[in-house]
């Protein structure tokens, strides 16, 4: 039960919640754009809010990373995972709808490819690519953690240099390619 009050016909819990929100989405802004800045002050002023609803929601500026991370790396799960189940045909049909949703996730919104790819969160990598991993292996009719591993490393990779425009191919191609590398290392 909250101990917050309601005000403007808005329960406490709700506002609190939007208020987290707001700063995730400032924070998003802050560290997905080249030179942002991600201060403790520049969220507050990016979402709005006064300093004191930043740390009824988080301790320090890391915690807010990470939680811009977790929501990025929460919505390309989610994208990824959905496109898969929903994909109706063969295999490789699906492995296309799942390249294609994280695909469209980092491009609809190029700050997200920022976050999840940059060096911010670096530390985070491997547990978020475990959690890709076992996205993988568990939709394989031969689940196998070593093919795992390297597939989603390797995408990782491709992508990060993609977002950062080390590797000038579009859509089309980057999404061809990906699903034929996956495929074949699915085949083993």
């Amino acid at each position: 039960m909250s101990d917050l009050r309601t005000y403007g016909g808005v329960d406490g819990d709700r506002r609190r919640a939007d208020r987290r929100a707001q700063l995730v989405g400032a924070g998003l802004e802050l560290l997905g754009t080249p030179g942002g800045d991600l201060t403790v002050r520049a969220a507050c002023r990016g979402a709005g809010l006064a300093t004191r609803y930043f740390y009824e929601n988080f301790t320090d500026r890391d915690a807010l990373a990470a939680a811009v991370y977790d929501a990025v790396v929460d919505e390309v799960a989610r994208a990824a995972a959905g496109a898969v189940d929903g994909a109706p045909g063969p295999h490789e049909a699906r492995v296309r709808a799942g390249v294609e949703a994280i695909v469209g996730v980092v491009v609809d919104d190029p700050r997200k490819g920022r976050v999840l790819f940059g060096p911010a969160q670096a530390a985070r990598h491997a547990e978020t690519a475990r959690l890709f991993v076992r996205l993988f292996v568990e939709r394989r009719p031969d689940p196998d953690d070593l093919l795992g591993a390297f597939a989603v490393g390797g995408l990782a990779r491709v992508l990060g240099s993609w977002t950062a425009g080390d590797l000038p191919v579009d859509r089309a191609h980057l999404v061809d390619r990906c699903t034929a590398l996956l495929v074949a290392v699915q085949r083993g």
